[in-house]
């Protein structure tokens, strides 16, 4: 009896380790032997980012994603057609930056009110504005507010499929972990906030996803010194310098370009 209890357990527990093993992403090689890829992004075309972010990222010769509305890039279009000429990518952030109602400063576009066909309007206009001042269309989008919904109650829809049409990846906001390059849904890829954060809060986060081998996209606004919805350039710096150095297996770069690594090696 005693025999049989004891290969019951070993049993169990083969199969246990069996399950926990499957649920660990899978292993994926990054270019160069490096062990975790990581793409900055920013959104809104915020003046900051051309004021001071991107003169801070060309000092390392790194490479941002830039989700931007048509406005504010014609208000400071020399910056943004610099930033472009430095290897900078674009992405749409949409037209007029539709979110829930809910938000008292997004009920004149609320996507409650929003149908499928008004959104993909909304996208391929700004498409269309982007290409026309920048001379790039983009082919990354970033969901405002991180929400992917059109419509309310029963009528609700998702647009992650208009997404998928017209772009080659749609990141999300404020998400709870990286991707897993091996599985992730490229028209939701997650966005992991990166305004008022220390590099030394992130560090655990970076050395997680080098162990799974995952990608992480951060996410953040405003790039100066300090303020609301800011990502700090001390923190960047710190991350850049970081990512430079040969031991720690870091790859840097623009969503797209990851995106499109990761394609290529899917069977």
């Amino acid at each position: 009896m005693k025999r049989i209890s004891f290969y019951l357990f070993v049993l169990s527990m083969t199969t246990l380790c069996s399950a926990l093993h499957a649920q660990q992403p899978a292993s994926f090689s990054w270019p160069s032997g490096k062990e975790v890829a990581i793409s900055l992004t920013f959104d809104d075309a915020r003046a900051s980012q051309v004021e001071k972010g991107t003169a801070l990222l060309d000092e390392y010769g790194v490479k941002a994603t830039f989700y931007v509305l048509p406005g504010p890039v014609k208000e400071q279009l020399t910056g943004w057609k610099k930033a472009v000429a430095s290897g900078h990518e674009i992405g749409n952030h949409s037209l007029n930056h539709p979110c829930s109602g809910n938000f008292p400063w997004a009920r004149q576009k609320a996507l409650e009110e929003f149908s499928v066909a008004d959104i993909r309007k909304e996208l391929t206009e700004s498409n269309k504005q982007i290409e026309s001042m920048l001379g790039v269309k983009p082919l990354v989008f970033a969901y405002p507010c991180g929400q992917k919904f059109v419509g309310r109650g029963l009528n609700t829809k998702s647009y992650v499929p208009v997404v998928a049409e017209l772009f080659i990846s749609g990141r999300g906001w404020r998400d709870e972990g990286p991707n897993d390059p091996t599985f992730c849904d490229m028209a939701q890829i997650t966005g992991m906030e990166l305004d008022g954060k220390t590099f030394e809060s992130i560090l655990p986060l970076i050395e997680s996803a080098r162990k799974n081998h995952q990608w992480i996209v951060f996410a953040g606004h405003e790039m100066n010194d300090s303020g609301e919805q800011t990502t700090r350039l001390e923190t960047l710096r710190k991350l850049m310098e970081y990512a430079q150095d040969p031991a720690n297996g870091v790859w840097v770069a623009p969503v797209g370009s990851v995106v499109k690594y990761i394609k290529e090696r899917k069977p």
